[in-house]
Order: structure tokens, then C-alpha cells, then sequence
């Protein structure tokens, strides 16, 4: 093909291109909005012009203390504003944040920091106890940052020699931080999976994060000055990328450490919270709570919710609360939310159970992503759009990982065929909109947390009364989903609920521990695979959605 003149002398230069990083947005809120306040943390208010410094001091100190481009940073922190100030501050070394899951336990922890060859770990006084533990087990030795947060007044301890506010003080507000050399760069580390021996780091890069940072604003109607308050774990893929996109609208991150149905509704109030983001557990902790807990809101506040989708009893109950929810879809893979359930006109003429229904839906996808589809895994080409052909729900564009980290087998794989292959099964509506209908991975969603069904059987098995053990999800009000154990005996074995539960809660994160033990023949295949299909149909049944589900 012949080139035209537009592919002649109109090269790339530093004047017509800058490679895309979200670091850019606080940047801009500081120079145009520097006394507007930017984080509330109990007593504190912090403006965007002491952001911006802080993370700049603590970009500076890490470089002096040898972090450099390419290097990962891990942080156990709770949702405060340190946690904040880190996912500016290490890439703004060129660094990597690796935020840690605080509900894993030190094996996974420490797995994840050798895995990771983390340089340096800033470490939350609460969770100081397992990390201990976690650096006993870890080979790696990195440089450990110790922050108190003068929120937090239960038990912890120092385990390094440097506090996180003396260390922030010795690096230089004005430090002249370093954008990516290439918006393909990596600016963090996610870790989606508790299985040591099929590692799944996903890797962001900072075209991603930026696009997906404007997509939350885009899709959130955020506006100007927006109020989010933090019901989402900031470990979990970034926060959704949250923590950038309110720079984007100079908004006013409201931090919580806790998710407590009075203290959120105190916060709501005093602040006027506009947005908020969350598992169904979240949604259910509202509105469980007391007549006396119970603020009235000033604004409706906009409720994100992805995971499973919310029974109609809650949805109704949310929009009788003052709060308007919408349903997200995404995976870790695709820094979060990379589908909405964009909401039409016409479906406000349906009753309530109509509107249930379409808020099922995942949704079609943010404007930031190229494509999402429905398509069958064996011929690559997209089921039919009937609602009922089911498929792998595929995305394509800028907002999916770079891949998997030192583990480029499994990043083939997931990438075949040219689309990131989600593991889930859905159906494509005639509209364009998808709905999951299962997942291939056998993964349950519980509390906005991924549980790998295959990790808690290994547990199981490992009881020495128990011959087989099979583990699916079951609704759940409260957490959306949550673990199922179907479970055979040895011969002469007895063994009660209460007692594998305890043997799970001994070797899992607690979250991740089955909450309903059955005790049963485990149906299987000709060849003797267990048939998981059957038991799903069978804890639908015996605990169907909208029924309350105690826990054991």
C-alpha cells in the first residue's frame, strides 16, 4: 500500500504525544482545585495540594531508598489515606503497587511477596500479626514501613525500624516524579487467586488505569467534586480504579476502615456522600441496620454493585433507602468494571419485578472498552443474540491486563484467539445485553471476593474422615454467595458440620470457609467425575435466593 501524506512528516514528538497515566489527574487537581479537600479520614481533612505533596514525598523517599523503575512495592493496608498516597506515590517512581488482600492468610501472603520479589512492604499496625508470619515464611526481605493510623485503636505492633510519616517527611514535596517512559509501563499488581501452585499476578499498565479511571467517571455521571466514600476494599483491583478517577473530578474520598451500618450512615450524612461501591454484603449491612443507626441522606447516593446480582427484595428495599444501585460487571483481568447494565427509559414502565429482572443483566460494556461478547470458546465466532445460547463472555480493548506475571502459559491461554477469555458462561440478550449464566472456573463470589472452589476441596480432603468433598455456591442475603460443601464420608467415618468447619477455618481464610456442610453419596459421571452441575441445582434449592441463610 502506498503511504499517503498523512503518514509522512507527522511523526510523534513531545509535543503531540505523552504516554497516558492516571498520575497526570492528581497532578491537575492539585494546580486547579489545591484547598478544595480531597480525603476525610476521622479528624483529617486533607486538601489536594497536601495529596499531592505527600505522594510526591513518598515517591522521593522511595527512589532514596533505592526503589526504582520496575520494582514491586507491596502495601497491607486497610482504606485510609496512606493507602491512597501509595497508588500515586510508587508509580510515580516507576514503581509497581502490589496492593495485598488483608483477609489472606501469611502462607498466601507470603507466597505473593516472593512471587511479586517485593522491595518493600508498608505494613497497617492492624495486620501486623499476619504479616509477621507471612515474613517468617517469605524468602524475600524487603525494606518494611510501618503505619499507624490514628483511627485504628486495637492491637498491633512495629515490625521495622521506619514509620510511614517520618519516612513521607524525608522525601521532597517538589520531587520532579517520573512519568512512564511507555503507557505500557506497569503501574500495579493483582493478585486473583489463593492457589500457590498456578500463580495468576495480573499486571495493570497505565494506559488501562487511566481509561478505566475516566470510564467510572463517565459511567458514575460523576461530575464535578463527587463524594465517594470507600465500602470498597482498595486491594481489590485498585479499588476499581477509583482512588484515580476521583482525582479526575477533584472529588473527596471518604475513608472507612470498617464497613459498620451506623458509621456509614454517619458518614453519609455529615458529607453528603454522592457515590459508593460494593459487594451485596455491603448493600445488606444498610439495610440491616437499626432504626437508631439510620441517618437521613441529603443527596440519593449511587451504589455500584457487581458480583452476583442483588435479589429483588434487596433492589427494592436499596431505592427505598435513598439509594440508587447499578449493576457492574468486570474481572481483576479487566481492572475491574468493564460492563455496566446501562439502564433504558422504557424500563421504568416495568413492575418491580420487571426491573429486577433487567438489573440482573451484566450489562454492555463501558465506553472505554473496544468489545464484549458472548462467544462460543471451540469456533471463536459469537453465539446467537436469543437469550438462551450459552457461550464464553470475552472482552477485547485497553482496559484488559497486560497478562499474568511469570506465567506466560497461562497469559496464552486467557488471551487466545485474539480476546481475554473470562472463564464465564452467559447468554447474549437480542438487545446487546450479556447475563452470566454460570461460571466455567467453578469460582464463588462471595462478600465481592473470589473463592476458588478447588482450594477450599483441598482442605476438605485433607480431613481424615472425608473421602470426597465437592464445593459449589449457594445464594446467599447477605454475601451474595457463599461456600457449599458437599461432602462423603469414609466408611464407618462420622464426622458433624461444626467439626469441618472448624478443620476449614484452621487452614482457610475464615471468608473463605464453608458456611453449609452436606453430608451425602457425591453424584458422578460414568468415567467419575463428580457431576458439580447437580449439586449447584441442589443448593439452589435448599437455599434459595431470598431466603435467609444462617450462619454456622
Amino acid at each position: 500500500m502506498t503511504a499517503s501524506a498523512y503518514d509522512r512528516d507527522l511523526d510523534r514528538n513531545p509535543a503531540n504525544f505523552q504516554p497516558l497515566t492516571p498520575l497526570t489527574f492528581l497532578a491537575r487537581a492539585a494546580a486547579v482545585f489545591p484547598e478544595r479537600v480531597a480525603i476525610v479520614h476521622g479528624d483529617l481533612r486533607r486538601t489536594y495540594r497536601d495529596f499531592y505533596a505527600r505522594s510526591r514525598r513518598l515517591a522521593s523517599a522511595l527512589e532514596k531508598a533505592g526503589i526504582d523503575r520496575g520494582d514491586t512495592v507491596s502495601v497491607m493496608l486497610a482504606n485510609t489515606p496512606a493507602m491512597l498516597e501509595c497508588h500515586y506515590g510508587v508509580p510515580m517512581t516507576g514503581a509497581v503497587l502490589n496492593t495485598l488482600n488483608t483477609r489472606l492468610d501469611a502462607a498466601i501472603l507470603a507466597f505473593t511477596l516472593d512471587h511479586a520479589e517485593a522491595r518493600a512492604l508498608i505494613v497497617d499496625r492492624e495486620f501486623s500479626g499476619v504479616i509477621r508470619e507471612a515474613l517468617a515464611l517469605a524468602k524475600t526481605k524487603p525494606l518494611i514501613i510501618d503505619y499507624h493510623d490514628p483511627v485504628y485503636t486495637g492491637p498491633g505492633e512495629r515490625l521495622g525500624s521506619i514509620d510511614y510519616e517520618d519516612f513521607i517527611l524525608s522525601g521532597d514535596p517538589n520531587y520532579d516524579w517520573k512519568p512512564p517512559r511507555d503507557e505500557w509501563d506497569a503501574i500495579s499488581l493483582n493478585y486473583t487467586s489463593g492457589t500457590t501452585g498456578d500463580p495468576k499476578g495480573v499486571v495493570y499498565h497505565h494506559r488501562g488505569a487511566y481509561l478505566l479511571a475516566l470510564g467510572n467517571v463517565l459511567t458514575g455521571n460523576m461530575g464535578q467534586h463527587p463524594v465517594y466514600l470507600w465500602t470498597l476494599p482498595m486491594f481489590h483491583c485498585n479499588g476499581w480504579c477509583f482512588p484515580w478517577s476521583l482525582s479526575v473530578a477533584a472529588g473527596t474520598h471518604v475513608c472507612l476502615r470498617q464497613v459498620r451500618a451506623g458509621h456509614m450512615y454517619e458518614l453519609m450524612a455529615e458529607h453528603g456522600v454522592t457515590h459508593l461501591c460494593g459487594a451485596p454484603i455491603v448493600m445488606s449491612t444498610l439495610l440491616g441496620a437499626s432504626e437508631s443507626e439510620k441517618k437521613p441522606l441529603s443527596v440519593t447516593a449511587r451504589f455500584f454493585t457487581a458480583a452476583a446480582p442483588p435479589p429483588q427484595a434487596v433492589l427494592a428495599a436499596m431505592k427505598a433507602a435513598g439509594f440508587e444501585v447499578t449493576h457492574l460487571y468486570g474481572l481483576t483481568e479487566t481492572y475491574g468494571p468493564a460492563a455496566v447494565n446501562e439502564w433504558q427509559e422504557a424500563w421504568d414502565e416495568l413492575d418491580d419485578a420487571g426491573q429486577a429482572q433487567m438489573k440482573a443483566r451484566q450489562g454492555v460494556r463501558y465506553q472505554v472498552l473496544d468489545a464484549i461478547d458472548v462467544i462460543d470458546p471451540e469456533t471463536m465466532q459469537p453465539v446467537p443474540r436469543d437469550g438462551a445460547t450459552m457461550g464464553e463472555v470475552m472482552f477485547r480493548g485497553n482496559i484488559v491486563m497486560k497478562g499474568y506475571l511469570k506465567n506466560p502459559s497461562a497469559s496464552e491461554k486467557a488471551f487466545h484467539g485474539g480476546w481475554f477469555h473470562s472463564g464465564d458462561l452467559g447468554v447474549m440478550h437480542p438487545d446487546g445485553y450479556i447475563q452470566l449464566k454460570d461460571r466455567s472456573k467453578d469460582i464463588i463470589i462471595s462478600g465481592g471476593e473470589n473463592i476458588s472452589s478447588i482450594e477450599v476441596e483441598d482442605v476438605l480432603f485433607k480431613h481424615p474422615k472425608v473421602s470426597a468433598a465437592a464445593v459449589v455456591a449457594a445464594p446467599d442475603d447477605k454475601w451474595g454467595e457463599t461456600p457449599c460443601a458437599f461432602v462423603e464420608l469414609k466408611a464407618g467415618a462420622e464426622a458433624t458440620a461444626d467439626e469441618l468447619i472448624a478443620w476449614s477455618r484452621t487452614h482457610l481464610a475464615h471468608f473463605k470457609c464453608p458456611r453449609h456442610i452436606v453430608f451425602c453419596e457425591l453424584p458422578k459421571t460414568s468415567t467419575g467425575k463428580i457431576r458439580k452441575y447437580v449439586l449447584r441445582e441442589r443448593a439452589r434449592e435448599m437455599w434459595p435466593a431470598g431466603s435467609s441463610t444462617a450462619s454456622l
